[in-house]
């Protein structure tokens, strides 16, 4: 260490090149025939982090900048661009190893033998990165997608190798395992296309007229603009309930499909005030108590 301290002060740069040179043959260990130095170690795990630098690079230049020329859905672009990303990452390894004269026979060896030791811990991870790509090439869901799976319920804003991003309502970013999307049953509110049905349950007075309460839904439904006018919306005879008369409207809707309480409030706030102008009696819970002419004897007592 003196040695090298001494150079420094003395700018003998030949004698510092040759003790960095040194430091960096030290052997770290065997691979095989290939001996793995300290100097051999920096330089693949720099490649490495220049090779998924630059793959991230080119996976974002051709989602957003090739295939966008190409008219192509956003989940497709997506999905294609990190398929290729997988694709340039594993020949990029296979290149630096190769050209590193690293014996691949010996590192088999090697990655397997650590697999077995942490198989168990990485389960998870393959897992969700088999879903991973499960999903890009089946393609059950896509970016842009309205989606619901363990009560959580938002768009999916990216999919990655091991993980979905998917933003709710509230615009708080849910990070949802992939595993999750092949495990469980997911619903997918815009899978075909963004049209899609609400049931908004109404219920009447036993006085009202059911073909009056109808022509008052349909002409409140028509009336909002979020309501698309085909398919038609509809007004069913649902039951007779204990206290009331109840309707079920049937509404058709694209432009909601993110927010569907908005719609279901509006044409709630809608009814509510038509009601109290057609003088429509919105009930309640009540009981009818009758009185048995055989037990006057004990109420009178």
């Amino acid at each position: 260490m003196e040695e090298i301290i001494d150079s420094i002060k003395k700018g003998d740069f030949g004698k510092i090149l040759e003790y960095l040179n040194d430091i960096l043959d030290i052997r770290l260990l065997m691979l095989g025939k290939t001996e793995l130095t300290l100097g051999l170690f920096i330089s693949l795990a720099v490649a490495v982090f220049l090779l998924f630098f630059v793959s991230e690079l080119a996976r974002k230049f051709l989602a957003n900048k090739v295939l966008t020329r190409y008219k192509l859905e956003v989940g497709i672009r997506q999905s294609i661009a990190t398929i290729f990303k997988y694709v340039l990452i594993i020949l990029g390894l296979v290149t630096i190893l190769q050209n590193s004269n690293v014996d691949l026979s010996a590192l088999g060896i090697l990655a397997g033998a650590i697999g077995v030791g942490i198989g168990f811990g990485l389960q998870n991870i393959t897992n969700n990165f088999i879903s991973g790509l499960i999903i890009l090439f089946e393609r059950p869901i896509k970016v842009g997608d309205r989606i619901e799976v363990n009560d959580v319920y938002g768009d999916v804003t990216k999919i990655s190798a091991r993980s979905t991003m998917v933003l709710t309502n509230d615009n708080i970013s849910v990070i949802v395992p992939n595993s999750q999307f092949i495990d469980n049953a997911v619903i997918n509110w815009s899978h075909n296309d963004r049209n899609i049905r609400f049931n908004i349950p109404v219920g009447v007075s036993y006085r009202e007229d059911p073909s009056k309460i109808r022509k008052i839904l349909l002409e409140v439904v028509k009336a909002n603009e979020g309501v698309l006018n085909y398919p038609e919306p509809d007004v069913l005879f649902d039951q007779y309930n204990e206290s009331s008369i109840d309707f079920n409207l049937r509404v058709w809707t694209s432009d909601y499909i993110n927010k569907p309480g908005v719609l279901k409030s509006q044409l709630y706030y809608e009814i509510f005030r038509r009601f109290g102008e057609e003088k429509v009696e919105i009930p309640f819970p009540q009981r009818d108590l009758h009185i048995r002419s055989g037990l006057e004897k004990f109420t009178r007592s």
